[in-house]
């Protein structure tokens, strides 16, 4: 199944919190850390990011052949579905009602009593839109980003030349990976 963005979400972790954790005090370099922020969160959200999830509140949109008895939802945590549509047999796109459909966590089904309609026999003919990520950010993922854009801002090169001793790669912090993992989802 595939995912798209259609609309990124906010940022989970604000510029006022990101430069309270850095100890910075001034507004000279605001932009740079608010890409630092963007940039860490980018790495772990959404459809392309590390967890497999989306951590922050965002509508995507997920392309199937067919309709399933019952559909997962990547990326959740869902929140709610935004519509589903499907292409009919003469190739018109059709809007399902949501009473014809019901959301069990992260699980796409037909309303009990109800049936998928037919659709047209095409490459995502189905098209479902709905609403992923967290109401409130859970304080590990919050952590780990901070700890990354704290890495970002102190290490501002990945590799660091010492006298001597040529030059070394700057590891990622495995505190960011122990705390990241519990949520991490393989597909």
């Amino acid at each position: 199944m595939r995912v798209l963005v259609v609309a990124p979400p906010a940022s989970v972790v604000g510029l006022t919190e990101a430069k309270a954790h850095l100890r910075v005090r001034h507004n000279v370099e605001d932009t740079l850390i608010e890409a630092y922020v963007a940039a860490a969160t980018g790495h772990i959200d959404g459809p392309d990011g590390w967890l497999g999830r989306a951590i922050g509140d965002q509508v995507l949109e997920a392309y199937a052949d067919v309709f399933h008895d019952c559909m997962r939802l990547p990326f959740g945590p869902v929140i709610e579905i935004v519509s589903v549509k499907y292409l009919s047999g003469t190739g018109d796109e059709v809007t399902v009602l949501p009473s014809e459909y019901e959301l069990r966590g992260w699980l796409l089904g037909s309303a009990f009593g109800k049936r998928w309609p037919s659709v047209l026999s095409h490459p995502e003919a189905v098209r479902i839109q709905y609403r992923a990520g967290y109401a409130d950010l859970p304080p590990p993922i919050r952590a780990a980003i901070l700890l990354m854009v704290g890495d970002m801002y102190a290490n501002r090169e990945t590799v660091t030349v010492g006298t001597g001793t040529g030059a070394t790669k700057i590891p990622m912090s495995t505190t960011v990976q122990t705390l990241l993992s519990p949520f991490r989802i393989f597909t």
